[in-house]
């Protein structure tokens, strides 16, 4: 009888291990980016959210403005300055939500994979080795607990599928929370209630949806009055004005081919929106195109070569892998509906304000692309296996 590949028998021997395995490896990527930046990284932002958490941790004060809209993060940086483990303790801290994250990335992908682990190791693995998520563990920003959040949102959004009251207390906590980390924190909330109403109304009995439409009419007053909050201290029209792809970088940007109408002075700050897309509409498609080539493409001008291959040869084919595991009947669908609805809500916000010089806005929402496009790889293996298995 021939002797199986090496390969295959090296597999077969380390596969029972492999959560250890997994394990191991993110302690090493955390040491590689503490050693790489030489402990916890102080960033350009680092300062705001610094100032704000010693203003939290001495004095209970919480200042309004800009930074209140990224609240979550300095109350967790203050609690560690209140503990006297200063930056280490931040850092530590955040890996530790790291590490909470990375397993409900495998639990939550194990369970709508209906317990195969394939696709739980291969969306973790790639959670956990992709160059642009790991590496803001170390950072002093608000990016990594964002991360971890959405990491968790997911990972409580399948839990609750067949969890009892708990899970679902547990949904909500990590929703608001979430809501709490960056000022698009929303979008995780919004993408579970939109999965839930089409939920609602997959169901014989069409009352419970209709209630929870008349919920969302008669809230709608107050959704609008807090996008508004959120987008009050963003200076949109000045973006928009200077054509940028990205923040502050003109070298790529949309040049004006003819004036603009701007809003008139007093306009609320989504009706600035609402009319700058109505008097504008083809330099504002040129401008949300361009975002969007900048914010999914990974071909970021700062990046080098090898990065921009990197994620040309794995990000774009994941990328085409998850819209076909988006698509999955096999897949439940509410959660295909609310990691869908992460990413193109996320896709949105960036089209209609301004990406940044790095992926840092992508990160957030690569989990969703490696989840999704795991699943439809264990399925496409699944009928290599089997092929009765969609039959």
């Amino acid at each position: 009888m021939p002797r199986p590949p090496l390969f295959r028998l090296l597999a077969q021997r380390l596969w029972p291990h492999h959560r250890a395995l997994l394990a191991g490896l993110w302690v090493l990527v955390q040491l590689v980016y503490l050693r790489k930046f030489h402990g916890p990284h102080y960033a350009n932002d680092s300062a705001r959210y610094l100032e704000y958490a010693h203003g939290i941790a001495e004095q209970g004060y919480f200042a309004p403005g800009h930074n209140l809209r990224y609240v979550l993060y300095p109350l967790f940086q203050s609690l560690w300055l209140r503990l006297d483990l200063g930056w280490n303790g931040i850092v530590a801290g955040q890996m530790l939500v790291s590490a909470a994250a990375t397993s409900a990335i495998y639990r939550g992908t194990r369970r709508l994979a209906v317990g195969q682990q394939g696709a739980a190791a291969l969306a973790t693995l790639l959670f956990i080795a992709w160059p642009d998520i790991q590496q803001f563990n170390v950072f002093l920003l608000t990016e990594s607990l964002f991360i971890s959040l959405v990491a968790l949102s997911f990972g409580a959004f399948t839990r609750a599928r067949t969890g009892g009251w708990q899970s679902w207390v547990l949904l909500v906590v990590v929703l608001i929370l979430t809501a709490l980390a960056r000022p698009n924190g929303f979008m995780a909330g919004l993408a579970a209630s939109l999965a839930g109403l089409d939920a609602l109304r997959s169901r014989p009995d069409r009352r419970p949806w209709r209630a929870a439409l008349l919920l969302l009419v008669l809230l709608s007053p107050l959704l609008w009055v807090a996008l508004n909050h959120q987008l009050a201290t963003y200076y949109l029209m000045d973006t928009y004005q200077r054509g940028e792809l990205i923040f502050r970088y003109q070298l790529w940007a949309v040049h004006q081919t003819a004036p603009l109408a701007m809003p008139p002075p007093g306009t609320g700050p989504v009706m600035r929106v609402l009319y700058f897309a109505v008097h504008n509409p083809l330099y504002l498609g040129r401008l949300m195109l361009g975002k969007l080539f900048v914010f999914i493409s990974y071909l970021k001008p700062h990046y080098s070569l090898a990065h921009r291959v990197l994620g040309v040869l794995v990000l774009w084919p994941a990328y085409w892998l998850a819209v076909l595991g988006a698509r999955q009947r096999s897949i439940w669908r509410p959660a295909r509906l609310f990691l869908a609805g992460l990413f193109l809500l996320q896709t949105a916000i960036i089209m209609l304000t301004v990406d940044d010089w790095d992926v840092r806005f992508l990160a957030p929402v690569l989990p969703v692309v490696f989840v999704l496009a795991a699943l439809e790889l264990a399925g496409r293996r699944q009928v290599l296996v089997n092929p009765t298995a969609q039959t």
